[in-house]
C-alpha cells in the first residue's frame, strides 16, 4: 500500500473545526494550546473572522497539521503529500520543512498579503462546471480584461480568476460555448492569477527569512503537478500567482503507485475531486474524529 496525504485548502474552514480532535487526543490539544489565539478562532470564532483570508489560512494550517500529527503518532505515514493552495503549506509543515511556529508565521503573512493585495471588488473568481480545460482555455484566449485558470481541480471542475472585466467576458463566452454551469466564488480577490505577481515578490522576501529543511515526505507541488527539485522559496513564490494543478498532482501520484489517498482537514472537497479523477481509488476523509478513527481502524488492520 502506498499512501498519499492531501491537505485541504481555503474555503473548507468552519467554526468548531478540530475541536473534537482537541477534546479526545492529548497530542492535538498540545499543538493547539501552543497557539491559543488560533485555537480560539478555530473553535469559537467570536468575531466571525474564520472566513476572512487573513484568518482562515492560519486556522486551516494549524488544524491540518494537528490532525496529521495525530495520524503520524499512530504509525500511519504517507509516501507522498500535496495540498490545495494553502494546503501545500500544511503538507510542507507536516513534512518538517519548517517548524510549526515558522510555518504559522509564514502562512499568517501570506494570508494577510492575499487579503490585501488587490482592491476589494475589482477582481473575482468563478468555478466552471462540466467543461474540459482545453475548451476553457480557448474561450478565455484573447478576451478583453484578465482571465486565467486558477485551479485545475478535477475533470469537469476548473476555477477561473482575473479582473472583473476579464472574468465577466469569459463567463459570457463560456456560456455561449455551452458550459453547463458557472458559479462565482465568494473570495476576496483573484487568487492564483498574474495580478498577484507583486504580492509574490513580497512573499518571497518573507520566505527568504527562513532556511527550509528538505521535506521528509515526497511533496507534489501545485505549480507543476509533480515533484520539484528547485528552490522551495522560488516554487512558493510562483505558486501564489500561478495555476494550481491539483488534478495533475493526483494523476502523478497514481502513476507513482499511490493507491490510498487521505484528505486531511475540514470539508470533503478534495475527496470529491479525487473520486472524479479515479472512481476506483481508495479515499479516506479525515475531517472529524469519526473519520480519524475509521482511518486508524482500517489502515492499522490492513
Amino acid at each position: 500500500m502506498k499512501i498519499g496525504f492531501c491537505f485541504a485548502g481555503q474555503g473548507s474552514q468552519a467554526k468548531g473545526m478540530g475541536q473534537d480532535f482537541y477534546n479526545e487526543l492529548p497530542l492535538v490539544k498540545e499543538i493547539y494550546d501552543k497557539f491559543p489565539e488560533i485555537r480560539d478562532l478555530c473553535f469559537y470564532d467570536e468575531d466571525n473572522k474564520i472566513n476572512e483570508t487573513a484568518y482562515a489560512q492560519k486556522a486551516m494550517l494549524l488544524t491540518g497539521y494537528a490532525i496529521s500529527s495525530a495520524i503520524k503518532n499512530e504509525g500511519i505515514t504517507p509516501e507522498y503529500a500535496c495540498g490545495l493552495s494553502l494546503g501545500e503549506y500544511t503538507a510542507l509543515a507536516y513534512a518538517n520543512t519548517w517548524s510549526i511556529e515558522d510555518a504559522i508565521s509564514i502562512i499568517t503573512f501570506r494570508g494577510e498579503l492575499m487579503q490585501n493585495a488587490l482592491p476589494l471588488g475589482t477582481t473575482k473568481m468563478a468555478a466552471v462546471i462540466g467543461m474540459d480545460r482545453d475548451s476553457i482555455l480557448e474561450c478565455i484566449k484573447n478576451i478583453d480584461g484578465i482571465c486565467e485558470i486558477a485551479n485545475y481541480n478535477c475533470p469537469g471542475q476548473i476555477a477561473i480568476t482575473g479582473d472583473n472585466l476579464g472574468v465577466d467576458n469569459a463567463i459570457k463566452k463560456l456560456n455561449e460555448a455551452g458550459c453547463k454551469r458557472i458559479i462565482e466564488l465568494n473570495v476576496s480577490g483573484a487568487f492564483h492569477s498574474s495580478l498577484l505577481k507583486p504580492a509574490s515578490l513580497k512573499l518571497r522576501e518573507k520566505l527568504d527569512n527562513y532556511i527550509p529543511n528538505i521535506p521528509n515526505v515526497k511533496i507534489v507541488y501545485n505549480v507543476s503537478g509533480h515533484e520539484e527539485a528547485g528552490n522551495l522559496n522560488e516554487i512558493l513564490e510562483r505558486q501564489i500567482c500561478n495555476s494550481v494543478y491539483f488534478e495533475d498532482s493526483i494523476r502523478y501520484m497514481l502513476s507513482m503507485g499511490v493507491d490510498t489517498f487521505v484528505e486531511i482537514g475540514p470539508g470533503k472537497a478534495l475527496s470529491g475531486f479525487i473520486k472524479r479523477i479515479d472512481r476506483n481509488i481508495k479515499v479516506y476523509n479525515v475531517s472529524d474524529i469519526e473519520g480519524y478513527k475509521a482511518l486508524i481502524k482500517d489502515l492499522k488492520n490492513d
